[in-house]
């Protein structure tokens, strides 16, 4: 084992040049001290930085000269651009970052890791994602540079060696960066009424043995809520994101993972966002594993699960179904992810079912408005089309569009609306051809 440096954040931050590339990872993947050293510097001339999903407000990006590249936007790239940041929206779903990234080579990748093990291997903790070849290249090459930040509050998680060992060895790193920066978490707001009862009709569809993944938000987190205190069993994980409400799942003994037909004995997950509870019980825990997000998000092997049912929402759907998730009014919002990665196999096989769950309706400046919707409006971006879309919960009930016509699904659609909207929308859906 060779000696690779460790180093002050400072240190790391003045191997970028100021005209430069860098690469880090989507969100809890980020090293957030080493970013944060970049902030003390004004000499850049042209800093471009590839990332997603900021979990803090890096005040280089603030900086004239540099540009942020994200391939899927939250509250920090939101407040970031609207404060007069450079920050640019990259469309591609969660799989093909790896690809883009690739493809741009940033001369510099940053990722957090947990501390080195008695053998040199850091762990890639909460986050494998779209990132590791391209830290992997970097460090292999002598002409990049790899900054690895080593955070002991960083959970130890494992991955599916020898193909998915998710962890780096300090031999790889150029510079290694010491840490003890509080980790990212991810608190559950509490359910509305609405998001509660569409929780109960997408309870429906999940049976002992069925294999499960869910997003983020109120619906998700109150169905597995319920799963955990209710009777049925025997569940298996295959989730792009792993969350609280999942390891509630698992402690309440509900997940075997013994019926899934694919990483059978495991749940599989690329990064892990929630509580500080979660996060420790990440720490060495054989029961998840971390793959790269290729694998994770690859409709082919989210089909191969058993009897698979994934939990997503969107912010409108039209009658036709297609559903907006990632803009509103055409504007950058959230991003592609794995939406459509994982609403697509429910229509392979009979089993699989694809729930898009969304409140009837939203409050925009003090009016209610519908948010299923005749048609989309001009210059509204469809995220996932609709073709893919099979089950949609509102909390006025259920629309199977699966194997329906047009009109019948248009109708099938207006009737899970808010009552206020649902004439109109029913006349309307009555017109389709």
């Amino acid at each position: 084992m060779t000696e690779t440096p460790f180093v002050s954040p400072e240190t790391a931050a003045a191997r970028v040049r100021p005209s430069d590339t860098l690469g880090v990872p989507l969100g809890p993947g980020q090293p957030a001290s080493f970013l944060h050293a970049l902030d003390g510097r004004d000499d850049w001339v042209d800093l471009e930085v590839s990332g997603a999903l900021l979990v803090d407000l890096y005040g280089v990006l603030l900086k004239p000269n540099v540009r942020f590249l994200s391939g899927f936007f939250g509250p920090a790239e939101r407040f970031l651009r609207d404060s007069g940041a450079d920050i640019q929206f990259v469309p591609a779903d969660f799989r093909r970052f790896a690809a883009i990234l690739e493809r741009r080579a940033p001369r510099v990748m940053a990722t957090l890791a947990s501390t080195p093990d008695p053998d040199g291997w850091m762990s890639l903790s909460l986050h494998a994602g779209a990132s590791i070849a391209e830290l992997q290249r970097a460090g292999a090459d002598p002409e990049r540079e790899l900054v690895v930040e080593v955070n002991p509050n960083a959970p130890r998680t494992l991955g599916l060696p020898p193909e998915h060992p998710h962890r780096l060895h300090v031999d790889e790193a150029d510079v290694i960066v010491e840490s003890d920066r509080p980790i990212f978490t991810l608190g559950d707001a509490p359910p509305s009424a609405a998001e509660a009862r569409i929780a109960e009709y997408a309870l429906t569809f999940i049976h002992d043995g069925s294999t499960l993944q869910t997003g983020i938000g109120g619906v998700p987190s109150q169905v597995a809520k319920l799963l955990a205190a209710g009777g049925g069993g025997d569940y298996g994980v295959h989730s792009e994101m792993f969350t609280t409400g999942l390891m509630e799942l698992h402690k309440a003994g509900k997940v075997t993972n013994a019926r899934k037909g694919v990483f059978d004995g495991v749940s599989i997950t690329t990064f892990a966002a929630g509580s500080a509870e979660l996060n420790a019980w990440l720490h060495e825990n054989p029961d998840v594993r971390f793959l790269p997000v290729d694998v994770v998000n690859s409709p082919e092997i989210i089909a191969r699960n058993h009897d698979f049912v994934s939990i997503n929402g969107a912010l409108a759907v039209d009658l036709y179904g297609q559903a907006v998730a990632d803009t509103i009014d055409g504007r950058q919002f959230s991003g592609i992810g794995g939406h459509e990665d994982f609403t697509a196999p429910s229509g392979l096989d009979l089993s699989d079912r694809s729930l898009l769950c969304l409140p009837a309706t939203s409050t925009v400046d003090g009016t209610l408005v519908s948010r299923i919707v005749p048609t989309l409006d001009a210059g509204a971006i469809v995220t996932t089309p609709r073709h893919q879309l099979d089950i949609v919960i509102t909390e006025f009930g259920i629309a199977s569009l699966r194997g329906r016509t047009v009109r019948e699904r248009a109708i099938a659609l207006a009737a899970i609306a808010h009552p206020d909207f649902r004439d109109a929308l029913e006349s309307h859906a009555a017109t389709i051809r």
